[in-house]
């Protein structure tokens, strides 16, 4: 049944009379029967979700009318009869009859210069009843005069009185005023309103995130929202006059097929903005991944296997802000063949930098158009489809931009790159140039992935194409982020993060297999949103696609390997103790050579960083750092045993240095009271603030002291106390009951019966703590919780919450049992949703089964938690048993699940 959304808007009013009640009374009724239609407005929407164009307008025609009912009631009570003197015109959004659900009403009130004294009195009498009925309103008084001064001299005005709507009043009024901003100052004015309005869309982006593929986008005034479609049709009309956006095909700017690509986009976007606003029963335009969830079951997005229906509806989401953004570089390149728009200047700046001939020649078969590549006859450009690829690489050669008619020409005829031309041996050396011989293809990477080329020359890239990643971890979508990491390697080749990463800047510097790299980069995610785990399917599929781009047997194979264990460096780092000779010993077993340890290091730094900025943190540098030279001299020696003596014995002497001041009796029990893992473990720095600690303490007392950790960016806190069962679970509830997120903890026990524990914490916002009065109140709640003063188990129940917006993050958890990755330990690694009393819960459950922990590493990934345990069982002994472990493994799933449950209810 089709929803009558016209029927509603229109009926709305029938049934009041207001012509004998007040003012007062007038809104109150008014504003019931205004509540009531929407209601019925959003119910037959929400029936039919996808009917947004009747919707919007039909919203519309509702506010006109209750407009119109209020200029009555005002005009009556004010005993103005309507004459010459006012026209009410609605402009902005509310001027293209296009309203969202909570959208404003903005109204401008334009009075003839010999209006009457009491007009004053009905626009104020108006503006009380639109408030009664709690209606946004925005509003202004002006005479014609006055509304061409003011749009003269603010573009915001200018802007909102283009779109200006007749509603009521002297029709002649709002005629004289349209025919005067025409004459006057739109006819005068459309390069510098083009460009102030141009300019005011790069401010607006860089405001909400300065990229289209923000995982929460606005709807509205994002890269790729809806004002950028709204900016092209102001401008069309401010050039032009033209009063529809399809009048975009007849003035020249897009093709039938383009301007369907607009409404089509336009509509998505104006349907996830109703949505949005219904859903949040605000006028909201983030796109929070609360509400994408609730959006994608609101427009029936159903889960199919390897991805969720929210993923779909974000991909669908940000192939549409794709589009607009093509349809801004079409449309300005229109603007500038009419000159009303300035030249690009990029060419101009690539003569500075690089020292290139304007006058150079264009190659043969294009021209230099406007400051960018054209083809010069399209046709014969299309008789060999490999010249899609070349134009690329001659746009990069040149360091010219291609013209968008080029584009044009390309996006139309994709069905041309056959597999016929995939395995052209030109295609593919032109396309694996693309990558490798120009210094940066993140250039020519992106421009064929928005046009499609990409995804056809390797289909199996088309899938992941605005794919989204539903978690808090990654900042981008699958291709976006695997271009970020292509062109993040692109910049440790030329060295301009060698300082950050000296490492992998040295690897490179060195020489590897480049086209390796640069194919495993370009596919190490290319099994994204399968049933499969994406490593395993992603190695099936590079073994197909490196082929293609002309590889070798042997360098497919490495490929593939790299794929398939793409993720194995960066979870050995931190989730693994790196001085446990163990875990240097299997990982170099895994890479097999120094080789392959060169080409996955690479790619682990590249993949990290392209997840977005920040997340390669120093100290995660530093343990990929300890990890690369330890499994180095492992490869190269064949053994760790020599290099763990060596350390230990450099640790010992680094501290001794340190304790210069102390007397040798007490310098020499703290260089002999610690075991070697104790030495491989920890940093000098911090081995010297816990001497520092053992030399203070008593056997009744406990010493807390804190640090700024550089390295890690973090701050370090040192617990040293008599060792007693369940200690590191106490320490634990004591930084979750004072809100501290930890990082990674570690826990030794020395000779003479002390356990000394180091946590390494940010507060709830991911940053160092260093106000001394702050540390100081932490100092207290940890000795409080600690002594038993509080009792941590009841205290943190309050703190243990989750956010709204990550409660319908679905994380499932996985418990595995490691006996073999560590000589002396078992290791226990939880996988699940994390929240702040999480780390307390597993390891009270842990002490509880009288388990004892050694060490600790706590990695997030947005709203998962990954705990790593180094265990052994009362007896200093490693975790066997199977029942045990099936004991244990219970428990702790019941702990996960009752605080997860308590903080979801809180």
């Amino acid at each position: 049944m089709q929803p009558n959304f016209d029927a509603i808007a229109e009926n709305a009013f029938d049934a009041l009379d207001l012509s004998t009640v007040s003012k007062g009374e007038a809104a109150r009724l008014l504003k019931a029967a205004y509540v009531t239609a929407q209601a019925k407005l959003a119910e037959e929407y929400t029936a039919a979700p996808l009917k947004t164009r009747a919707y919007i307008h039909a919203l519309s025609k509702l506010t006109d009318g209750a407009v119109q009912i209020v200029f009555d009631c005002a005009a009556r009570s004010a005993g103005f009869e309507e004459d010459a003197s006012l026209a009410v015109l609605a402009v902005g959004g509310c001027g293209r009859a296009e309203m969202a659900p909570y959208s404003d009403v903005d109204l401008l009130f334009l009075c003839a210069d010999n209006a009457p004294p009491t007009l004053n009195a009905v626009i104020e009498a108006c503006l009380y009843m639109f408030w009664d009925m709690k209606l946004k309103v925005g509003h202004a008084t002006r005479t014609i005069s006055e509304a061409l001064q003011m749009a003269k001299s603010d573009i915001t005005i200018r802007t909102s009185v283009l779109e200006n709507r007749h509603l009521l009043g002297d029709v002649n009024l709002t005629e004289t005023l349209n025919r005067e901003l025409r004459h006057q100052l739109f006819s005068r004015t459309a390069p510098e309103f083009v460009e102030q309005k141009l300019f005011e869309r790069d401010d607006r982006h860089k405001r909400h995130g300065g990229a289209r593929y923000v995982l929460e986008p606005n709807v509205k005034e994002g890269k790729g929202g809806l004002r950028d479609l709204q900016t092209l049709f102001w401008i069309t009309k401010y050039v032009s006059g033209s009063d529809a956006p399809h009048e975009m095909v007849a003035k020249g700017y897009f093709t039938q097929e383009e301007m369907a690509a607009f409404i089509e986009a336009e509509t998505f976007l104006w349907t996830v903005r109703c949505h949005l606003h219904l859903n949040a029963r605000r006028a909201l335009e983030k796109l929070t991944f609360d509400h994408q969830i609730d959006l994608a079951k609101r427009l029936n997005y159903a889960d199919s296997s390897g991805q969720r229906g929210v993923e779909r509806f974000m991909q669908d989401f940000f192939r549409h802000a794709t589009t607009v953004g093509d349809l801004t570089r079409i449309f300005l390149t229109a603007l500038e063949a009419e000159h009303v728009k300035p030249r690009p200047t990029f060419k101009q700046r690539v003569v500075n930098l690089f020292g290139v001939r304007s006058n150079e020649p264009a190659p043969e078969g294009y021209q230099i158009e406007n400051g960018r590549l054209n083809v010069s006859d399209p046709e014969r450009f299309l008789d060999d489809p490999i010249n899609i690829l070349r134009i690329f690489e001659e746009a990069l050669h040149s360091e010219v931009l291609i013209h968008p008619n080029t584009m044009r020409v390309i996006a139309a005829n994709l069905n041309l790159i056959t597999d016929q031309v995939r395995s052209d041996e030109t295609a593919q050396t032109l396309f694996l140039g693309l990558l490798l011989d120009h210094g940066n293809p993140e250039r020519a990477l992106r421009r064929m992935n928005e046009l499609g080329v990409l995804g056809q020359f390797i289909p199996e890239f088309e899938r992941i194409i605005a794919m989204m990643q539903f978690n808090f971890y990654h900042h981008f979508t699958v291709d976006e982020h695997t271009i970020q990491c292509v062109a993040y390697l692109a910049k440790l080749e030329s060295g301009q993060l060698s300082d950050t990463f000296p490492i992998v800047s040295r690897i490179l510097k060195k020489g590897l297999n480049r086209r390796i790299l640069y194919v495993a980069l370009l596919v190490h995610d290319i099994g994204k949103g399968l049933p499969t785990a994406h490593e395993v399917i992603g190695e099936e599929m590079a073994r197909d696609i490196a082929p293609r781009l002309s590889l070798d047997e042997e360098e497919t194979e490495t490929v593939a390997w790299l794929v398939r264990n793409h993720l194995e460096m960066s979870d050995m780092a931190q989730k693994r103790d790196i001085s446990d000779p163990k875990t240097v010993r299997d990982f170099a077993r895994s890479v097999q050579s120094i080789r392959r340890l060169n080409l996955l290091t690479a790619l682990t730094v590249c993949d990290i960083l392209g997840v977005g900025p920040g997340t390669l943190t120093p100290w995660k540098a530093e343990l990929l750092r300890q990890l690369y030279t330890a499994t180095r001299h492992f490869l190269r020696e064949g053994s760790v045993d020599g290099a763990v003596e060596e350390s230990v014995s450099a640790k010992q002497s680094a501290l001794a240095a340190l304790l210069e001041n102390w007397e040798p009796k007490a310098k020499d029990h703290e260089l002999s009271r610690h075991y070697a893992e104790y030495w491989m473990g920890l940093d000098t720095a911090t081995q010297f603030q816990i001497a520092e600690g053992l030399r203070r303490v008593t056997p009744s007392e406990i010493e807390v002291s804190t640090a700024k950790d550089e390295q890690r960016e973090a701050t370090r806190i040192c617990f040293v106390l008599q060792d007693h069962p369940g200690i590191f679970s106490r320490l634990a509830g004591a930084l979750g009951l004072a809100g501290m997120n930890v990082i990674e903890a570690r826990t030794y026990t020395t000779s003479d019966g002390y356990a000394t524990a180091v946590f390494w914490i940010h507060n709830q916002i991911g940053q160092v703590i260093e106000d001394e009065a702050r540390l100081n109140r932490l100092k207290e709640t940890f000795k409080k919780t600690l002594s038993g003063e509080v009792i941590a188990r009841r205290a943190i129940v309050e703190k243990d919450k989750i956010a709204k917006r990550e409660r319908d993050m679905l994380v499932s958890t996985e418990i595995t049992f490691d006996n073999e990755g560590s000589d002396v330990f078992t290791i226990i690694e939880v996988d699940t949703r994390d929240r702040p009393g999480l780390l307390y819960d597993l390891t009270r459950t842990l002490a509880d089964s009288n388990i004892r922990i050694s060490s600790a590493s706590v990695t997030t990934y947005g709203a998962q938690a990954v705990d790593t345990f180094y265990v052994k069982d009362i007896f200093g002994l490693k975790i066997q048993s199977s029942q045990k472990q099936a004991t244990v493994a219970a428990k702790l799933e019941a702990a996960i699940h009752a605080g997860a449950e308590r903080a979801l209810a809180q």
